[in-house]
């Protein structure tokens, strides 16, 4: 079994460079023939408008943030039951995980919003 995985990594770490080296190659007669626009170099970044992700940092700062308070809960939910978050009900503990995170994602929406009006 190790030998066909190897193997397989092998022929598609060999796939991969034979494309790349072979994109390049086009790409390089492409511009010889001075056709730039079927090469794509010329084309500019696109800009977003949308003010959505104009402050990365506050909004996995966050998320961050909720994440540790999410596992904050956990924790002394344990202390309180301890039946209650173990090793075989491990569905609880992701749920509160979720919440949290999700409830950052939220925090982050709000603020945006406010901002733009």
């Amino acid at each position: 079994m190790e030998d066909l995985l190897i193997t397989a990594v092998i022929f598609f770490a060999g796939y991969n460079i034979i494309k790349l080296i072979g994109e390049h190659l086009l790409k390089r007669k492409l511009i010889k023939a001075e056709q730039y626009e079927r090469v794509g170099i010329l084309e500019s970044p696109k800009i977003a408008n949308d003010e959505s992700n104009k402050y990365p940092s506050l909004k996995w700062g966050l998320v961050a943030l909720m994440t540790g308070l999410g596992f904050i809960v956990m924790d002394l939910l344990k202390l309180l039951n301890r039946d209650m978050i173990d090793g075989r009900n491990a569905v609880l503990p992701i749920g509160i995980l979720l919440v949290f995170v999700s409830l950052g994602f939220l925090i982050y929406f709000f603020i945006m919003n406010s901002k733009k009006k």
